[in-house]
């Protein structure tokens, strides 16, 4: 039987390092923001590279639901699977992913706002869905009756061992030593997308260094900011720590 992940986060949250981290366990598949297409051709959102990723993509809802729910395609125990809950705007909901095994990537607000607007012209609330990633952590937290794992960036960045050895006892995963370093270049699962979001994770080997220093936003970021950081705090709450 598959074991699968899935992993929720915003843009910008470290997510694809997290996702090398994990494509980088000999027993685990991976898989590239599934939904992306889906969101794309409803919603009609202008994002860069919208028309190629649509065409490499399934998109139709249920049908993509049902492939994640499968065994994993190359027969690996573990599927790790990326998703974004701003992209989670169609019928599939909280109820289709029974038998899932749920976590949460957070980043502080002012500096995951600071990385989207090196990519996009303008950054919006509904651009990370810290609201419905917080309802869904709620959910979740009720049906286990304990908080599901919750890891925010900086202290993967801090203590990168300590934090992802803690995520994988949390998930009932063994530790595997191979998750701190991978082979720099493009992979066969990231998404098409890859070319324009990717270079850093592309260039690099392991995780970077801890950021320093605030995060250069103007006053109408440090607002929108300000109107995220409830819910990013709803979530910290419950941050594993090494």
């Amino acid at each position: 039987m598959t074991f699968r992940i899935a992993m929720w986060s915003g843009p910008r949250n470290l997510s694809t390092a997290m996702m090398r981290s994990f494509g980088s366990r000999s027993d685990t598949f991976v898989s590239d923001e599934p939904f992306y297409g889906c969101f794309l051709k409803q919603t009609g959102a202008d994002h860069p590279m919208r028309e190629a990723v649509i065409e490499s993509m399934d998109c139709d809802w249920h049908g993509v639901m049902r492939t994640l729910s499968g065994d994993a395609p190359d027969g690996a125990p573990i599927w790790y699977q990326k998703h974004m809950w701003h992209m989670m705007t169609g019928p599939v909901g909280y109820d289709d992913f029974a038998g899932f095994h749920h976590a949460f990537l957070i980043r502080e607000p002012e500096r995951m706002i600071a990385s989207y607007l090196k990519k996009r012209e303008a950054a919006r609330f509904e651009d990370f869905g810290l609201e419905q990633q917080a309802e869904f952590f709620e959910r979740e937290s009720d049906r286990l009756g304990r908080a599901p794992p919750v890891v925010d960036a900086a202290d993967v960045l801090a203590d990168p061992e300590g934090v992802l050895s803690r995520l994988c006892e949390t998930l009932g995963i063994p530790w595997d030593e191979a998750m701190l370093r991978w082979a720099p270049g493009r992979r066969e699962t990231d998404g098409v997308w890859a070319s324009h979001w990717y270079g850093a994770v592309e260039r690099s080997t392991g995780f970077g260094k801890p950021e320093e220093g605030a995060a250069d936003l103007d006053d109408g970021d440090r607002d929108l900011a300000d109107r995220i950081r409830p819910y990013y705090e709803r979530l910290a709450a419950h941050r594993l720590t090494a």
